[in-house]
């Protein structure tokens, strides 16, 4: 090994393993929180809601450890499910790309698996001792609590990928022999692969997990009894924040997982095909690995740097939030210069007949990922939080009626889009312009390289909302609820900046992916003037509103379900016979039936995400399931970004209702019903529509080999060969 490897070895490796280390110590810090109470007890002289709960602290750790209970149980659950998935999906990979990209589909199959068990487990544990702690400290000591969490997730997940990823690439190199770089890569997709597919059963499973358990309650609790958001007589609160975690830490980080274990597999495919110069440069090669490493760095100094803010008033959450995000994207932007200067050639190519470009044009995509990253997470905040106009124009809307709360709300989520798409299209014209779909694929990469504070900002959100359910229900005051409330209002702005940043990521991943695809399989143009082209163009754009109906339409049955359930409860709760002592809720049989209403909806829209490529790649050929990965792309993205920004501004404008006092009114009433038709679209639908994009274009990628041998040499199905 040079010297030269070596060093770019450590440049990938040191990051790594810093990043593991270092989200080591918030994790011992969360652990090290204790769940004691107040020194001096209750509050005396106070009753009713300026007055704790007499068994407040007792019922705060039970709740805990219920709802990390009932997390862990679904995770148990769904992995045993996809455990036989990636088994049997495993030979088929085998079968069609060789063991190698077997190999590569399981070890990121289980690192995906790894990372959402990790971010639950940290998530779960932060959850109650974050209400424990706004109830003895304040805002300071809850909000430190909620990062804390927040940023175990975002760094371990990111090391624990790069590290496995780099670990694949090497051992492949070492037992491979000598096939050429370009059959190498090919091979490492299946990681890709394995952690996208695990992600779209995350995000399908965990979003049909939280909406079932949130639409239920919200429509027998608030609707039907008038209860506030999280009483705990409402049997179905505890699944509702038990689906908080499952849907939004475990599913989430499996996508973004998903998303830099694509980009970088596309970018090494691309970068290794033929006629590029970086062939033979294991350093240069090795520059999209080195960008997500030091992304871990940037990641590192910006908790540092913005840990010097102290947070002690509710009005500084959200502004620090933001701030996580915009340091980090200042910082890492000098960090892509420095690396792509010390690693690349003085001149390089990476498409035969493309000119020689240098170092730092190969920063422009980069750079422009990763602001178009900051301005589409600045653009999704403008139209989800209530701080600003649109939000509030929904919230008035609701006073006249749900309907035209409702039209309104759709009219904003569709606005939504306008800027998000100049930005990803700006960055695909400037980085294909430069250097073909390798660019794109930097641009990606990008987009992603703050990723660790992304998921950090990502991951407070549901602790937050779990902590204001866990305040509620063990009926702590309401000046801790005050606090927990903000917490939680900042933590939804952050958990739509979150969806819209991994939507734009997305999009530009599945278009890279698309690229690597088009090089694997042979694709030379994509005309939409030829027939089978153009009939892949409409089937793909028709699928993610197939998938979309699919998710809704589980979401409706599910909390169906939990309604009828929550009903009878309610019967024995709040309205026993006379002489009867009214019963206790029954949570865990509301967990119960949001487990397994997951675990059977979710096959379907699975399988018609994952078999589509393969049935569209026999019937129409390679060019007709080119057209098809470019049809779904454009089709999800919009969609992806309005459903998700369109449920966002639903919930807010309930919030907003809240912050005004307005419970208990036809305004609120509204507001409800509003959020509750917007739930399946942010927290299942949308966010999972994403995944479909990558999902197609990856399990593309490792079967182009055979999609091309199903195909003639022009393009078209060769099964049509035989009737001429």
């Amino acid at each position: 090994m040079s010297v030269d490897e070596m060093q770019a070895n450590l440049v990938v490796v040191v990051p790594g393993v810093l990043g593991v280390l270092v989200s080591a110590i918030p994790w011992a810090r969360v652990n090290g929180v204790k769940m004691e109470g107040k020194e001096k007890g209750l509050k005396e002289g106070l009753t009713g809601d300026d007055a704790d709960a007499e068994d407040a602290l007792p019922r705060m750790i039970e709740l805990g450890e219920i709802i990390a209970r009932g997390a862990m149980d679904f995770l148990n659950a769904e992995y045993k499910v996809l455990a036989v998935f990636t088994v049997l999906f495993g030979v088929i990979v085998a079968k069609a790309a060789g063991n190698y990209a077997a190999v590569a589909f399981v070890v990121g199959s289980v690192t995906s698996t790894a990372c959402g068990f990790l971010g639950m487990k940290i998530a779960t544990a932060s959850n109650s001792k974050t209400a424990h702690e706004c109830w003895v400290g304040g805002v300071k000591k809850g909000y430190q609590v909620a990062i804390w969490g927040g940023s175990v997730m975002g760094l371990s997940l990111v090391s624990i990928g790069l590290l496995t990823l780099f670990g694949l690439i090497l051992a492949f190199k070492s037992q491979m022999g000598d096939v050429s770089e370009e059959e190498l890569y090919e091979a490492v997709a299946g990681y890709g692969l394995g952690g996208s597919a695990i992600a779209l059963f995350g995000r399908v499973g965990g979003g049909i997990y939280t909406k079932a358990a949130d639409v239920g309650a919200d429509l027998s609790g608030k609707i039907d009894e008038g209860m506030d958001e999280d009483d705990k007589r409402n049997p179905a609160c505890i699944a509702d924040n038990v689906g908080d975690n499952v849907g939004d830490i475990a599913g989430m980080g499996a996508d973004l997982f998903g998303s830099f274990a694509e980009s970088t597999c596309a970018a090494l495919v691309i970068g290794s095909a033929t006629g590029s110069t970086l062939i033979g440069n294991w350093g240069a090669t090795m520059f999209p690995l080195m960008i997500s490493s030091t992304g871990i760095v940037c990641g590192i100094l910006t908790l540092l740097l913005v840990g010097a803010y102290t947070v002690d008033k509710t009005d500084k959450v959200e502004f620090a939030l933001k701030l996580i995000l915009i340091v980090s994207t200042i910082i890492e932007t000098p960090f892509v210069y420095a690396i792509a200067t010390w690693t690349l050639p003085e001149s390089f190519k990476v498409v035969e007949d493309a000119d020689m470009v240098t170092p730092l044009k190969a920063c422009y995509p980069v750079w422009l990922g990763l602001w178009s990253g900051l301005i589409i997470g600045f653009v999704t905040e403008y139209y989800t939080s209530f701080s600003y106009q649109p939000v509030r124009d929904i919230a008035k809307q609701q006073e006249t009626s749900a309907a035209t709360g409702i039209i309104f709300g759709l009219a904003v989520g569709y606005l939504s889009c306008i800027i998000p798409v100049f930005c990803i299209a700006g960055t695909v014209l400037v980085a294909h312009t430069i250097l073909g779909m390798y660019g794109v694929a930097l641009g990606a990469l990008g987009m992603l390289s703050t990723i660790t504070m992304g998921l950090t900002i990502d991951a407070y959100g549901p602790i937050s909302d779990n902590a204001g359910g866990v305040a509620e229900m063990s009926g702590l005051s309401h000046d801790v609820r005050t606090i927990t409330d903000a917490l939680d209002a900042a933590g939804n702005t952050t958990a739509a900046i979150g969806k819209g940043f991994a939507i734009g990521s997305a999009a530009l991943v599945s278009l890279a992916l698309f690229g690597a695809y088009t090089v694997r399989a042979g694709v030379r143009t994509v005309d939409a003037l030829d027939p089978w082209t153009f009939t892949g163009l409409l089937i793909g754009a028709m699928i993610p509103y197939a998938f979309a109906a699919l998710t809704m339409r589980s979401v409706a049955f599910a909390a169906t379900d939990m309604v009828e359930e929550c009903r009878r409860q309610f019967k024995l709760i709040l309205h026993p016979e006379p002489g009867q002592a009214p019963a206790e809720p029954d949570y865990e049989r509301c967990i119960v039936i949001s487990t397994n209403a997951s675990l059977r909806e979710m096959i379907q829209p699975g399988l018609l995400v994952m078999l589509s490529p393969l049935l569209a790649g026999y019937a129409l050929g390679k060019n007709g399931t080119a057209g098809l990965l470019i049809g779904g792309m454009i089709s999800a993205v919009q969609m992806a970004i309005s459903m998700s920004n369109t449920g966002g501004a639903w919930d807010n404008a309930k919030k907003y209702a809240e912050k005004l006092k307005r419970k208990g009114s036809k305004q609120y009433e509204n507001a409800v019903v509003g959020d509750t038709v917007g739930d399946p679209m942010k927290d299942t639908s949308g966010p999972a529509l994403n995944i479909v994009m990558k999902l197609s274009a990856i399990i593309s990628l490792v079967f182009g080999s055979t999609i091309a041998s199903w195909s003639t040499p022009e393009g078209g199905p060769l099964w049509l060969t035989h009737f001429q």
